[in-house]
Parts: C-alpha cells; structure tokens; sequence
C-alpha cells in the first residue's frame, strides 16, 4: 500500500507539471496543428503513467481522469475547444483539465470564492446507497452457496454504487478546494425509460459531456453532408459508442493488464446499434399515438441493460479479478489506517509524556 501511494504522489506531481505546460504552450501557440504536436507528448505520458499504478481504487480512477477525461480535453483545447478553452486560472485549469468537474456560472477565470456542489445529491442519498453496498458483503462471503447470476447482480449494483460515490466525492473536494461546480456523473440510471435517456441523460454524464464536442459534432456534421440532417445522428452516435469501447478496453488494461478479448467493445457496439435503431424508429413514429408507458420502457430499458451487462460487460471485468482485487485493496486499506492510528497514537503519547 505505501508504495502504491508514493506512485499515486509520483503520477500525480507529473500530471499537475504536465498539465501547467500545456497551459502555458495553450497561451502562447494558436489553436490547431502546431498546438496538438506540441500536447502530443503529454498525451502518450498520460497514456503511460496509470501503468505505475496497480490497484482497482487508485489506478483504475486515475486512468478514467487522466488517460481518458484529460487527454480528450487536451485534444478539444488543441482545437480551441472544449471545457479547457476559456481564460481559467492556473488552479482552475489543472482542476477541470485532470478532474471529472465543470466550472459553474459563478467561477471566474480567476475562481470562486464559494465551493461548488451544485450537481451533487443530498447525503442520505449517498449514504443510503453506501449501506445498501455494505449490506452485500455477507453475500459475497457466501459466493459459493450462491447463484451466479445473483452474484452477477450483486457486482452490478457495488460498481454502479462505488463508481458514483468516489467521483461524486473526488468532484466535491476538488469543487470546495477551487470554487468549481461538480459535474453530475450519475442520474439514477434504473430510472431511464429509453437507451437515450440512458447513456444520454442519466449514466457517467462526465464522459457523454466530453464525447459530444469530441466525437459525436464533428462526425455529425460531416455525415449530415453524406446522409442529410435528418439521419446524421445516427453514423454520429455509432461513431461515439465506437471511442467509448476502445476507451473502456484501455481503462480494462489498465486494471487487469490482460490482453483485451474485445468483449466489451462487442457491447458498446450493439447499445451503439440499439440506440440509433432506437432514435430511427421515434423519428418514424413521431407524431402517431404508439408509445409505450413509462413503466413499460423502464423495464425494457433496464432489463436490456441487464441483460446484455451481463453478457458481454461483467465477464471481462471479472476476468481482470476486480473483485478479489477490490477485496485485497480494503484489507489493505483497513491495516494502513490502523497503522497510521497506532502511530499516532504513540506520537501523541510521546508528546504529553514528554521530559
């Protein structure tokens, strides 16, 4: 563990030194060519630096914020767009540039004097969904009597949870540290009523505000000159389902360093082809009465999700042991913070019982 973190602290560091250059190469070279070959560079170190990492909690969140989040916005900002291209503050810009945050209506290029937390959800919410996490961890020291379809359910549900709560924690400190609004990463996804409205309303809504200006825009306006304005959204989304797999496959690698067997890219693919079927048979069906009742398209929504989530998600992701990894890094978690306290707890002592 305590090598682990004097990595995390080395990765880090690099990131924040990577990260002042590139503002600094972004305030003096115009946006286009000249500006990406000079963030070239940074973006094969920040491809390169989660491999120092090996453990689920760490390095898998520092490989989603820095391999993935960071360098799409390096590429928009090479470009003069994205979240990155408006005056910020050296803090603001290493912090939006490396942290799932956006900036809100009251932060200025200089900051903000007053936290942001304006995405995030009340704290009974997050503790309900921490107990609920909490209360399966009987069930999987029970793995073996249970089925494995159950267990499966089980996984889903402790990712979804544990992915929400540490970006919605991460999004916060770094939103009260810098005066920046918190990006809203989730929106109780098993409440959506179409694929849409899935991946785009109410799931990691980080990654969909950073695919849009970056892959779905720009395909789509070049397709709308092949296919029209009417159906360009369609090769558009399927070429952002597209990215999203290649990227979930290199977050997979990060995790597990497995070779990847392309699974997961086969399921971005047919939610890619789902969706686009989806939003091709509203725009036929627009203006008829055939719609299906609210509870109805939640239920096949999810179920969809389910369904193929176990198929074709969960495998590979089992395969890079997350969950013995998961299990290890919260008993080593628990021996590193007893440690520290006996530590502390002798220093204190030392200190009253002094000469």
């Amino acid at each position: 563990m305590a090598t682990e973190l004097q990595n995390l602290v080395f990765v880090w560091t690099s990131v924040v030194a990577a990260l002042v250059y590139c503002r600094h190469v972004a305030k003096l070279v115009a946006a286009g060519p000249r500006r990406l070959l000079l963030f070239l560079p940074v973006i094969l170190l920040f491809l390169l630096l989660p491999l120092r990492l090996t453990t689920i909690s760490l390095g898998g969140l520092t490989a989603f914020f820095v391999a993935w989040l960071s360098n799409f916005k390096l590429l928009l900002l090479a470009c003069g767009k994205g979240p990155l291209a408006p005056p910020l503050s050296l803090p603001l810009f290493v912090a939006v540039a490396s942290l799932p945050i956006k900036i809100g209506p009251s932060t200025g290029s200089a900051g903000a004097k007053n936290g942001g937390g304006d995405g995030l959800k009340s704290p009974a919410n997050y503790v309900t969904k921490c107990l609920f996490v909490a209360a399966l961890f009987p069930l999987y020291q029970r793995s073996d009597y249970v089925h494995e379809k159950v267990m499966m359910m089980a996984y889903s549900i402790h990712m979804y949870i544990g992915l929400e709560v540490a970006l919605a924690a991460v999004g916060a400190a770094a939103g009260r540290l810098i005066g920046a609004a918190v990006e809203p990463q989730f929106d109780e996804p098993y409440l959506s009523t179409s694929l849409q409205d899935f991946w785009g309303r109410r799931w990691n809504l980080m990654v969909t505000s950073i695919l849009r200006p970056s892959v779905y825009d720009p395909v789509r306006s070049a397709s709308g000159r092949l296919v029209g304005r009417r159906w360009a959204p369609l090769p558009a989304m399927l070429a952002t389902f597209a990215v999203s797999a290649l990227m979930h496959e290199l977050i997979f690698y990060y995790i597990g360093r497995k070779e990847p067997a392309w699974v997961v890219t086969w399921f971005f693919l047919l939610h890619g082809v789902a969706v686009a079927a989806e939003v091709a048979a509203k725009k036929v069906l627009r203006g008829t009465r055939w719609q299906l009742p609210a509870e109805a398209s939640r239920l096949l929504t999810v179920g969809f999700v389910v369904v193929t989530g176990f198929w074709l998600f969960l495998p590979p992701l089992l395969r890079c042991d997350a969950v013995a990894k998961a299990r290890r890094e919260i008993i080593a978690v628990i021996e590193f913070g007893k440690g520290l306290w006996s530590i502390l707890r002798f220093i204190s002592f030392e200190v009253v019982s002094g000469p």
